[in-house]
């Protein structure tokens, strides 16, 4: 590779991320919590938990949910055919908190995954105005919902979305589930889930629009009658990425949608070791790429050069006496190195664990290697004991 092919490849590395920065910074304003307010509106909300195996987070959960300012509201959970405790851990809860309802997961059809079909039990079941699905790891504040009755009124929403502060504590959490959000907060601005680009014709934009569909499943919440106009869960009984499936799907019919960062009102803890880690994105990570390969390639690809290649070219220009290899590759290397560390002070993530940014580049890669095995050979996953 001759010298002038470093040299080009490590300016597009920098041109993306200047772009990348400009993105990141307008979603560290845009990007807003959910608002707060003493005077809330009194609209009944149901706060629907699927519970599947989930014996070491369903107590913190349902406890923090049924502890809320809010006071027109009800929780449901439903116990997804558990085969741990979390049916007894259910039973109690169930005994010391009014607002708590626990129900039984009716037999999963075979033509609806796992999630999808708690989530229509859990709705069909619900008596609120707005729905707000969580998934069972997630830690509520107990001004969060009152801050989905606010957010909903002042912005008319017909659907919202909130993304938790993630609670990170092992090596690898913080190496590896900060990257999620970078690669949202760093290539999607957050308002244009809200609104269309106002630099884009309408022409264009009307026939785009669902391209900015983006959404959390851990923390999802619909005005009843939106949610059953784009056909409830059923829409996306078969999508392994429910969240994103369900934001299009609101998007196809013109429904009003925001996003929120949870910062100091919702949290998770979503896995707790590499191999939890790696077995849960296992499960949908190709499928984030709409099992394309061409898309895979091409994302495998711009992450290496733009993640990767700066940290290796900058010891071997010392070592060749390459000046402008040395200075391309540090201005990328700081960029990347800046945005990681905007993202951990924003979210009270440790900031050193910004200088892990290019081993958690390499272990998506070889996760992308390994799903794409999975998708040529057929193999299926298997996520809370049964296959996706």
């Amino acid at each position: 590779m001759t010298g002038i092919t470093f040299v080009t490849i490590l300016t597009a590395a920098c041109i993306y991320l200047a772009i990348t920065t400009v993105i990141l910074l307008r979603n560290r304003f845009e990007l807003k919590p959910l608002p707060l307010d003493n005077k809330s509106p009194n609209i009944s909300i149901s706060v629907l938990i699927p519970a599947r195996n989930e014996e070491m987070n369903i107590e913190n959960c349902v406890r923090h949910a049924c502890n809320q300012n809010y006071s027109n509201y009800e929780v449901i959970v439903l116990n997804d055919r558990s085969d741990d405790s979390t049916g007894e851990i259910m039973e109690k809860l169930q005994q010391e908190f009014q607002h708590l309802t626990a129900i039984n997961g009716r037999k999963k059809p075979d033509n609806w995954l796992g999630k999808p079909w708690a989530c229509k039990q859990l709705s069909d079941a619900a008596n609120g105005k707005i729905l707000v699905f969580i998934d069972a790891d997630v830690t509520l504040n107990k001004s969060a919902l009152q801050g989905v009755a606010l957010a909903f009124e002042k912005y008319n929403l017909e659907m919202l979305t909130v993304w938790p502060r993630q609670t990170l504590n092992t090596f690898w959490e913080n190496t590896l589930i900060p990257m999620v959000y970078y690669a949202f907060i760093s290539i999607l601005p957050s308002v244009y889930v809200y609104r269309s680009p106002r630099w884009m014709p309408k022409f264009i934009s009307s026939r785009t629009r669902k391209m900015f569909a983006a959404a959390c499943g851990q923390f999802i919440s619909f005005r009843r009658e939106s949610y059953k106009y784009i056909g409830t869960h059923e829409v996306v009984k078969n999508n392994i990425i429910e969240d994103v499936g369900l934001a299009r799907a609101a998007m196809g019919f013109g429904l009003k949608i925001r996003m929120f960062e949870g910062n100091d009102q919702v949290s998770c803890r979503m896995y707790r070791n590499e191999s939890e880690i790696r077995s849960g994105f296992r499960k949908n990570f190709f499928a984030g790429f709409n099992y394309s390969y061409f898309n895979f390639i091409i994302a495998a690809l711009l992450h290496i050069i733009v993640y990767i290649v700066p940290f290796i070219i900058l010891p071997v220009s010392v070592i060749f006496g390459q000046l402008l290899w040395g200075i391309l590759s540090f201005i990328a290397i700081v960029l990347i190195l800046v945005h990681r560390f905007i993202l951990a002070s924003w979210f009270k993530w440790n900031p050193l664990y910004s200088l892990t940014h290019p081993i958690g580049v390499a272990w998506f890669q070889f996760l992308g290697i390994m799903t794409v095995i999975d998708k040529l050979t057929g193999r299926k996953i298997n996520w809370k004991q049964r296959s996706v």
